[in-house]
């Protein structure tokens, strides 16, 4: 039976297409800038790994020449490989233990607390050029302050940038002041939120600090701990400012990390391809750490919370 009304499902119809469409438009610049700044360069740069290009001349199709090239003819991979996981190991547990104890620390209640946390975020928004020129200064072995605390004291200065035993581990510690107050902020976040009752439970059942943190603190923040290590372990491997102005890869090969050799590959000896090449394996060796580490941490984490 009909009412004699018009229809108005495809005025409903209309509207909603309308507004589907207004919506694609609102994030149509953002999807273009992905296409075009992130994903067109993803898969140009693959294509570059399977050529001979030097900016110069077009690119010449090679295969899987350049990648067998790195594995199998080029000692300076596995030295700028090796150079770097050692950076990583370095790098990450320090930061992360130095990040946990600043944030266990901001979480108490001490006088001049909320100085200190903004403090401490100082190194972070700062440029990593302008920190690592500093930290030349201040690790210079004639005329750098650390050493003159040294000498103050009776010890003998020492060449932090020019020995190779302490010049890698001297920029995983600027690396570690220069990250340190990010992660502390995201722990300090994550320990903020813990409930308190639970602390007062464990205060009534005769728990210490010790207990409380291992059995209530831990666990409950490790999603948090997860997520610092692995951009830490991310941010590791990507290690190259600190390199490049600090030490120049050297001294011998002690710091040439391998976004340095990276670099000197793509815009030293123009080999683009090659250094395709290695940005690709490079993504790979982050990718599978990546896996790994959410799988530990996983494991850590339930292994943690089962004990509480």
């Amino acid at each position: 039976m009909t009412t004699g009304l018009p229809s108005k499902k495809p005025a409903s119809w209309r509207r909603q297409f309308a507004k589907t469409w207004t919506s694609y438009l609102f994030i149509l610049p953002n999807v273009i800038g992905v296409v075009v700044f992130l994903a067109y360069p993803i898969v140009y740069s693959f294509y570059l790994s399977l050529t001979k290009w030097d900016f110069v001349s077009p690119p010449e199709f090679v295969g899987l020449q350049n990648y067998v090239r790195l594995f199998t003819q080029d000692p300076l991979f596995w030295t700028s490989m090796k150079v770097t996981i050692l950076y990583v190991l370095m790098y990450v547990p320090t930061g992360l233990v130095a990040a946990l104890a600043l944030a266990l620390v901001m979480n108490q209640k001490i006088r001049g607390i909320k100085l200190v946390r903004t403090a401490i975020f100082m190194p972070v928004v700062t440029s990593t050029v302008a920190v690592a020129i500093v930290w030349v200064w201040l690790l210079s072995k004639d005329y750098g302050l650390i050493n003159m605390a040294l000498q103050a004291v009776g010890l003998p200065s020492v060449g932090w940038l020019s020995n190779e035993t302490t010049a890698l581990p001297a920029i995983a510690a600027v690396g570690v002041w220069k990250a340190m107050g990010y992660n502390a902020i995201i722990l300090f976040a994550a320990v903020g939120s813990v409930p308190r009752i639970l602390y007062e439970a464990a205060d009534i059942d005769g728990g210490n600090a010790w207990n409380k943190f291992w059995h209530i603190t831990l666990p409950l923040i490790a999603p948090a701990i997860v997520f610092v290590t692995i951009t830490s372990v991310i941010g590791a491997f990507q290690v190259f400012d600190q390199v490049f102005i600090m030490t120049g890869g050297g001294p011998g090969d002690a710091t040439y990390v391998y976004n340095f050799y990276f670099f000197r590959q793509a815009f030293g000896q123009l080999k683009m391809g090659y250094a395709s090449a290695m940005s690709y394996i490079l993504f790979l060796v982050m990718f599978v750490s990546t896996l790994v580490q959410l799988r530990f941490t996983r494991e850590v984490a339930g292994a943690a919370v089962q004990g509480s």
